[in-house]
């Protein structure tokens, strides 16, 4: 079973950058989806951005579009989230997560079996 380990989360101003990582281990992610979540204080957790790990297909919502890049490294067996332009309503603990199975609805949380611990991102304006 993939364990997922996420990092790079951190305090930040309005208009900085940050990078956050997310490391897959115990399992192959061929036929894997994964996803970047997150969850402010008081709000449900919502997907960020997802990427098919074989393929790369990528989703953004819209209003990380442009802003965020979800990207991964096979060799590495790692997940990127590179976050420009940050925003005050972006502060949340941001969560790695994986489906097993690429082919399912990127957007129903329960498909997603495998969830990291979470990392903080606060950004100040």
């Amino acid at each position: 079973q993939v364990q997922l380990q996420e990092s790079g989360g951190g305090f930040v101003q309005a208009g900085d950058s940050l990078r956050l990582s997310c490391v897959a281990s115990g399992g192959t992610l061929s036929q894997y989806a994964m996803g970047w979540f997150r969850q402010a204080p008081g709000k449900e957790r919502e997907l960020v951005a997802s990427i098919t790990w074989a393929y790369e297909d990528t989703y953004y919502i819209d209003s990380v579009k442009g802003r965020f890049t979800i990207s991964r490294d096979r060799g590495k067996n790692t997940l990127y989230l590179q976050m420009n332009s940050l925003k005050p309503e972006d502060t949340a603990v941001y969560y790695c997560a994986a489906d097993p199975k690429w082919y399912r609805s990127r957007i129903v949380l329960t498909n997603y079996e495998q969830w990291g611990q979470g990392t903080q991102v606060t950004v100040s304006s």
